[in-house]
């Protein structure tokens, strides 16, 4: 059988993969332990094989077109399969190792991901992590990570979705503000308060709050001057600074309830969730870092 790719080939494709991930012939250099020199030659030879640019240069930064996101997309994946492949042969498959790209959103990665990171790296020292922070949802079709944890599980057949956890809202305000504004005794008591909005990142609607009665969830639309959008955590900013009232995660706010620089309130109405979901794409053979990482984060956060 003819060879379809030589060494020379393939060590321009593993440099190509890191400039790409890096965004930088640079960094990619610096990672491989070459010149930026080599990594550019090694581009232009993958470029001129295949007849297509795959990076847009300029004096200040790469980026890849539109088949070089393709062409990375591919050769990424086989890569990191022919990585698992040699180390389980090699008996060395219990040792994970590789990039990781994740997205997150924000509350979930500042409060539950991002702090567990160093655990996790200590456990698979090998493995390099690059989290993307964001509220909006992430097309593994068109981008380049290997998993997204996200508040549903979308209808799509061509993700592996993991339960992590049903986080329980809270609606809380500092001491200051309930003195002033008085403390609400029911969700209908809401309409003479001021409410800190949230505005979803898909749509621009208001997200509305989530109550609990007699073991039903109902929603109430509540209103104020006060609204964030794209980060979530602004919200509990503000309510820290005597804003307002503002719905959100208790994980996110237990610290301040704990020290009483927030206050609870409504628990008669509370015990309602919102889930968070681990995603990433069905394939037939999942790297052993990405199966690594969802065991660990499952292990942290389900129940």
């Amino acid at each position: 059988m003819k060879r379809q790719f030589d060494d020379l080939q393939l060590g321009s494709i593993e440099l190509f993969c890191r400039a790409a991930e890096l965004s930088s012939f640079t960094a990619a250099a610096v990672a491989a332990g070459v010149t930026p020199a080599a990594v550019s030659r090694s581009v232009s030879r993958l470029e001129e094989r295949l007849g297509v640019r795959l990076f847009v240069r300029t004096t200040r930064q790469i980026r890849l077109t539109e088949e070089g996101r393709a062409y990375f997309e591919q050769t990424r994946s086989a890569l990191a399969l022919l990585v698992d492949a040699e180390r389980q042969i090699s008996g060395q498959h219990g040792t994970p190792a590789g990039r990781l790209r994740i997205s997150l959103p924000t509350p979930y990665a500042h409060y539950r991901v991002l702090p567990v990171l160093p655990e996790f790296r200590k456990r698979f020292p090998e493995v390099e992590i690059d989290t993307h922070i964001s509220n909006r949802n992430v097309d593994f079709a068109d981008d380049t990570y290997d998993l997204s944890v996200r508040g549903r599980a979308p209808d799509d057949s061509t993700l592996i979705a993991r339960k992590l956890e049903d986080a329980e809202m809270v609606v809380v305000a500092t001491p200051e503000y309930l003195r002033r504004s008085g403390v609400p005794k029911s969700p209908e008591d809401l309409v003479s308060h001021e409410c800190i909005q949230f505005e979803r990142p898909s749509s621009g609607r208001r997200l509305a709050w989530t109550f609990r009665q007699d073991g039903e969830e109902f929603d109430v639309v509540t209103s104020g001057a006060y609204a964030t959008s794209e980060d979530a955590l602004g919200g509990a900013t503000l309510a820290r600074a005597g804003a307002g009232l503002f719905q959100t995660y208790r994980f996110v706010v237990e610290h301040d309830l704990r020290d009483g620089t927030l206050v609870e309130v409504l628990q008669e109405f509370g015990g309602s969730t919102r889930p968070f979901v681990l995603l990433y794409p069905h394939a037939r053979h999942v790297s052993h870092r990405v199966r690594a990482f969802v065991e660990f984060l499952v292990d942290k956060f389900a129940p």
